[in-house]
C-alpha cells in the first residue's frame, strides 16, 4: 500500500514510521487514521522488523485530531453508536502499538497533543527534542480528560499524581518535566534525536526476537489492575457520550 500521509522505511531490521502532514503538525485525518491502521496491523506479519522507530515530519509530532478538517468537525447524522464506532476507529491503533511484536521508540521531535500524545504514551520508550511538549487536550475541548489509553497508559508512566494533574487540568508537559517525572527517557537535541533513536533501536534489534516479544507482553501484563484494552473501551463510551452530548448541544 501506497501511503499519502504517512512514511514507512525500512533500514535493515528496524522500521521508521513517520507522521507526514508537516503543514499542520501532523494533525489526524481520516486518511492518516486509516493508514496509521494499515501499517501497525501489518506489523503483525512482519517479523523482520525486529524495532519501530514512530517520529513525526517537520516541526511536531502530531497535534491530535486534525480539528480545522470539516468532515471531522461537522459530521452528519452522529449518534452515540455512531460516535462509539468512530471512537474505535482512533482507539484500536493504541491496541495495535502494544499487540504487536516489535518494541517501539518514540522521536518526539515536537509537540504531542491530543491523540498525539496518545500515540507517544503507547510507544515503549521515548526520547524527545527539548522543545517537545505533551498535552491531554480532551479535557479542554469538553470531552473526557481520558482518551485513547491515556488513563492506562500515562498513570503507569509517571503515576496517578501526575497523569491526574495532566488529563484533569489539559495544561502542557514541558520536555523537561516529561523527563523529571519519567515519561521520556532522555532530552536529545533535535539534531540527534533520530541518531540516538536509532541506536537504542539497534541495540535492542541485536537481542533475540523472541526475547524482545515475551519482555514487552511481560511489561503490559504485569502491571496489575484493568487491562489496557478495558480502559480503552471504557474510555471510548465516555467519549461517545460526551461527542454526542456536545454535537447535540445538550448539556
Amino acid at each position: 500500500m501506497e501511503y499519502t500521509t504517512i512514511e514507512f522505511k525500512k533500514e535493515g531490521p528496524i522500521g521508521i514510521i513517520t507522521l507526514n502532514r508537516p503543514e499542520c503538525l501532523n494533525a489526524i485525518n481520516f486518511t492518516m487514521r486509516d493508514e496509521f491502521r494499515h501499517v501497525l496491523k501489518a506489523r503483525f506479519d512482519d517479523l523482520d522488523t525486529r524495532v519501530l522507530i514512530i517520529t513525526g515530519a517537520g516541526k511536531g509530532f502530531s497535534a491530535g485530531l486534525d480539528i480545522r478538517d470539516p468532515e471531522i468537525m461537522n459530521p452528519t447524522g452522529y449518534t452515540p453508536k455512531s460516535a462509539y464506532e468512530n471512537q474505535r476507529l482512533y482507539s484500536d491503533f493504541i491496541l495495535f502499538m502494544r499487540q504487536i511484536p516489535q518494541p517501539i521508540v518514540g522521536a518526539i521531535n515536537g509537540v504531542a497533543v491530543g491523540a498525539g500524545f496518545s500515540i507517544a504514551m503507547a510507544c515503549d520508550m521515548r526520547l524527545a527534542a527539548p522543545k517537545a511538549r505533551f498535552q491531554g487536550a480532551y479535557i479542554n475541548l469538553g470531552f473526557g480528560g481520558a482518551d485513547m489509553g491515556s488513563s492506562w497508559l500515562l498513570p503507569r508512566a509517571i503515576g496517578i499524581g501526575n497523569a491526574a494533574r495532566y488529563l484533569l487540568t489539559g495544561d502542557f508537559m514541558s520536555a523537561d518535566e516529561a523527563y523529571r517525572t519519567g515519561f521520556v527517557q532522555a532530552v536529545v537535541e533535535p539534531e540527534k534525536l533520530m541518531d540516538e533513536a536509532m541506536a537504542l533501536a539497534q541495540n535492542m534489534a541485536g537481542k533475540s526476537p523472541l526475547g524482545l516479544r515475551l519482555t514487552k507482553e511481560a511489561l503490559d501484563r504485569n502491571t496489575g489492575g484493568m487491562s489496557l484494552e478495558d480502559a480503552i473501551r471504557l474510555e471510548d463510551r465516555n467519549q461517545a457520550l460526551t461527542i454526542a452530548q456536545l454535537i447535540s448541544g445538550n448539556k
